[in-house]
């Protein structure tokens, strides 16, 4: 498991920590997200049908960003509800259209945890250069951005300072 930073100008919430998890498959990727803290007080986007939608990011949501050999990426956002979303860019935010994907969500939580996994299906080269990210939303309205690794200045995940994991054929 990596272990995500909070961005320094965001206020601390009720998120205690969050680790991630990522390996390669022959499928694509799987991931999964381990947040700890006062549930109760984080807005957690209701259960929905699984589906691709936009604009996830505006509340809760956990992102995966690949690089292969660059510059070229892909993001993928995924919501507790099991709604999610990718898109590919030709560079930093150049270009932005959907890509292809199959993406399956199991989310569970209690009063003091959440955990989201999932299954990606998609064409990811090897090697990468991975970000694990998470948007948590508390019931105040407040957002806060965790990630592997932050570039000075405003919380931007499309950075490639974030993408601070490195994946290879060997992390199969």
């Amino acid at each position: 498991m990596q272990t995500l930073i909070l961005h320094p100008d965001c206020a601390a919430g009720p998120v205690t920590t969050i680790s991630a998890a990522i390996e390669p498959t022959d499928a694509g990727c799987r991931v999964s997200f381990h947040v700890t803290g006062e549930m109760d007080k984080i807005v957690i986007p209701a259960e929905a049908a699984p589906e691709r939608m936009d604009n996830l990011w505006k509340t809760t949501c956990f992102e995966v960003f690949w690089e292969g050999e660059g510059p070229d990426y892909r993001e993928f956002n995924l919501s507790p509800s099991s709604k999610w979303a990718s898109y590919d860019f030709d560079d930093f935010r150049i270009n932005s259209r959907d890509a292809p994907a199959a993406v399956t969500i199991a989310f569970r939580h209690d009063g003091q945890a959440m955990t989201l996994a999932a299954e990606i299906s998609s064409t990811l080269p090897l090697p990468a250069k991975v970000a694990l990210n998470a948007i948590v939303e508390d019931a105040d309205g407040n957002i806060q951005f965790w990630a592997l690794a932050f570039q000075p200045g405003k919380a931007e995940f499309h950075s490639d300072v974030c993408r601070a994991l490195h994946l290879s054929e060997n992390s199969k």
